[in-house]
């Protein structure tokens, strides 16, 4: 029995050093803003980070009314501080560079759709950004509108042949969409351009389970951990390759580090709870499924069909 996985999407956070020779149309401030946003993303303070961004954008979209503005309001939130592309008097390609950061902040916030809007604002001053495509197609695949996030992602590899990860997001939304095949040959390209991307070797290894190719995903999820051993989604695929071939104890073990490394996997109690369910240890079994639930609740229905079918395989082997 198998459940379903996370897709692991990358993204690019751009960096500001690849656009030095603009620095002196751009405004000093701006500048700061915009380097104190990619330090804030680092420590994951996404609130803070886009309200930066938002700062940066505004400053170097129209700074003569930006500058004076902020002198009268020094504690602007990043949702007034969010200039139309309409309201934008100088166009910098550093403000594209800004939005496209914000979109990725609004992205780790699950604000899909203001992440759209912001790579859409940023594809309006740099048009020709690989990178841009790319996160908006991880938004849009993340806001369910699976034939644009295709289109972006194509669009991405169309001007970056080599941009391995909008190959791993095309294979792994591919994967999804039940195209096995095509999934595979993406990951394949991902891992030629990179072969040191735990993600790609992560979403592969699903793509083997499905085929039930057991020995092929379990060394992608072995190669996974080797390079990122804390790639908490990585246990939980291997345990789940485990679970599919009656190895429950070492299923159990890799749920266990799984959860151990993020507690918050909901995914991973379903599947040790349905490997207690299968070895008649229904205490543990309903502690697990009760903890899925409380993480989330639009599991349930999907919880129960597979407590059923697990309760149904059960019976056949008495």
């Amino acid at each position: 029995m198998r459940c379903f996985r996370f897709l692991a999407c990358c993204l690019f956070l751009l960096s500001l050093f690849d656009y030095c020779r603009i620095e002196a149309q751009t405004p000093s401030a701006a500048l700061r803003h915009y380097r104190e946003g990619d330090k804030r993303v680092k420590e994951r303070q996404w609130a803070a980070a886009a309200e930066e961004y938002s700062r940066a954008i505004e400053l170097s979209s129209y700074p003569r009314a930006a500058a004076s503005a902020y002198k009268d309001r020094p504690n602007l939130g990043f949702a007034p501080s969010d200039p139309e592309p309409n309201t934008v008097t100088v166009i910098d390609p550093f403000t594209g560079r800004a939005y496209a950061n914000r979109c990725f902040v609004f992205y780790q916030m699950h604000e899909f759709d203001r992440a759209i809007a912001d790579c859409n604002r940023a594809l309006s001053i740099i048009p020709g950004s690989a990178a841009v495509y790319l996160n908006r197609g991880a938004a849009r695949r993340a806001n369910k509108d699976f034939e644009g996030a295709i289109s972006d992602f194509d669009r991405a590899l169309k001007i970056d042949p080599k941009l391995f990860e909008a190959y791993n997001n095309r294979g792994a939304l591919r994967h999804d969409l039940g195209d096995f095949d095509g999934a595979l040959d993406d990951l394949n390209k991902a891992i030629a351009i990179n072969d040191q991307l735990p993600v790609a070797y992560y979403h592969r290894g699903y793509v083997f389970l499905v085929k039930r190719q057991y020995d092929k995903a379990m060394q992608d999820f072995n190669k996974c951990i080797e390079l990122q051993p804390d790639f908490a989604l990585a246990y939980q695929g291997r345990g789940t390759t485990l679970m599919d071939q009656g190895d429950f104890p070492r299923a159990i073990s890799n749920f266990n580090r799984a959860l151990e490394l993020n507690p918050q996997l909901d995914v991973a109690c379903m599947n040790r709870g349905l490997v207690f369910l299968l070895l008649r240890r229904d205490g543990d079994a309903q502690k697990d499924f009760d903890r899925c639930i409380q993480l989330k609740p639009e599991a349930k229905d999907e919880l129960d069909n597979r407590i059923r079918l697990a309760k149904e395989l059960r019976d056949q082997k008495l």
